[in-house]
């Protein structure tokens, strides 16, 4: 078991193993050695990412644009858009947002709101949204239903009717 102190990433706040938040920020803690490498290695990788994304993509409220069943998959899905320009932030989905989860568990795939029309037609391109209008709409899920029960049904009220 790690014996290193937990940090808040956000206020640099030193606590104790038996915390998981940080009381001022209300974000997960980590150990601290896991920072510090991540400062080490961040500054070069940051500045390479931020010299691919495209200015006029980075106004606006942040949008979801796709959900990804794993840290993995939105990972691709964030490294997809940032070749195109588009910057993005990944965020655990409702209900999958404690800290056991760790990569397992769905997240969300979230673009500024001037880059939405881009982010799609990327995630289009690689086939990762449904095409417009290819999307089942509820009433037509609940008519097929109820055709199908319809159709029981009917199979055996005629199953009942020829045993009698």
């Amino acid at each position: 078991m790690r014996t290193e102190p937990l940090v808040c990433p956000s206020c640099a706040s030193s606590y104790g193993s038996e915390e998981r938040f940080c009381p001022s920020c209300h974000i997960p803690l980590v150990h601290a050695a896991a920072t510090e490498q991540a400062d080490e290695l961040s500054a070069d990788d940051l500045r390479a990412r931020t010299r691919k994304i495209k200015r006029q993509y980075s106004e606006g409220d942040l949008v979801r644009v796709v959900g990804a069943r794993n840290q993995v998959e939105a990972e691709f899905v964030q490294n997809l858009l940032l070749e195109e320009g588009v910057p993005s932030m990944l965020r655990r989905s409702a209900g999958f947002d404690v800290p056991d989860f760790l990569t397992a568990g769905p997240r969300d795939v979230l673009v500024p709101q001037s880059g939405v029309p881009a982010a799609r037609d990327v995630l289009l391109q690689a086939d990762l949204l449904p095409a417009p209008g290819a999307a089942t709409s509820p009433l037509r899920v609940l008519v097929g239903l109820l055709l199908a029960i319809a159709l029981v049904a009917l199979v055996a009220w005629l199953g009942t009717d020829v045993l009698s």
